[in-house]
């Protein structure tokens, strides 16, 4: 909850939560996800617009590692919006302002106490960007978010943070640390019955961590697009073949957010044709 004052009177923003943990089937976050979860290392990003389900979609893979791995659990969190029981996993989840002062000091802390899986709710800066990354590669799992959409602007956000003489260092940090990028957008389902995830995947392979090496990120798409066998999505198809072409979302809000819209309504002629 978020109260202010405005013109003298007072507002209030709300954001409803489940009381309940979701499962992957509830989501639709695709199950080949599960295997990247009993990694030993590595950074998992989810990635989207406020409001798009990231905490939720985080909190779906936590509980699964939660009731099938047995892990430390450490979570820093701005507010601390799901809470998760101890299953076979200890969780220990600590709150910006109130455990932790900060992100960065946050994960710096959590190195010490012994983590498997750490979760930085937001990587807003610098100093916490290279501390998830450092994670990641010192044998953890590491979830983190960005207010990104799809996987070669996530890439390069990550990169661009940081000087350009730093950039060659970090390219190569990423390409061996990222496990996956989630991209997602929250969306009306026909009917307004609900809502429904939209997702991209990009699951590091060898050819990937080329491309972001290299600096080729805006090849990234075609080897998403190719890489379908590996699991991989882009999100505008994830958008017409998995939610219109199955009618859980109409023609309109499928063109409103995809990435490339031109490409998707010839899709819809053709189809119609």
């Amino acid at each position: 909850m978020s109260a202010y004052h405005q013109k003298g009177h007072i507002g209030i923003a709300l954001r409803l939560i489940p009381n309940k943990l979701l499962t992957f089937e509830e989501i639709g976050l695709p199950h080949h996800i599960k295997e990247l979860l009993t990694r030993p290392r590595g950074l998992i990003l989810v990635t989207g617009p406020t409001g798009s389900g990231k905490t939720t979609t985080q909190a779906t893979m936590i509980d699964f590692i939660n009731e099938n791995l047995d892990r430390h659990v450490v979570t820093i969190e701005d507010p601390i919006e799901y809470y998760h029981e101890h299953k076979k996993c200890i969780v220990t989840q600590r709150e910006i302002g109130v455990d932790v002062p900060g992100f960065k000091e946050g994960v710096r802390r959590a190195l010490r106490m012994d983590p498997d899986v750490i979760l930085v709710g937001e990587m807003r800066d610098l100093d916490t960007i290279g501390a998830a990354i450092t994670a990641a590669e010192t044998g953890h799992i590491v979830f983190a978010t960005l207010h990104t959409t799809g996987s070669a602007r996530t890439v390069n956000r990550i990169i661009d943070a940081f000087p350009t003489t730093q950039q060659g260092m970090i390219r190569s940090q990423l390409a061996v640390s990222i496990l996956a990028v989630i991209s997602q957008v929250l969306l009306p389902r026909v009917g307004g019955q609900g809502r429904v995830a939209g997702f991209e995947i990009m699951v590091m392979t060898d050819a990937v961590a080329n491309l972001i090496r290299e600096n080729k990120v805006e090849r990234l798409d075609s080897e998403i697009q190719t890489g379908r066998n590996k699991g991989m999505v882009l999100l505008d198809d994830f958008l017409f073949y998995e939610l219109f072409a199955k009618g859980t979302i109409d023609y309109k809000t499928m063109i409103t957010v995809a990435q490339r819209p031109e490409d998707l309504q010839r899709k819809y002629k053709e189809r119609s044709q």
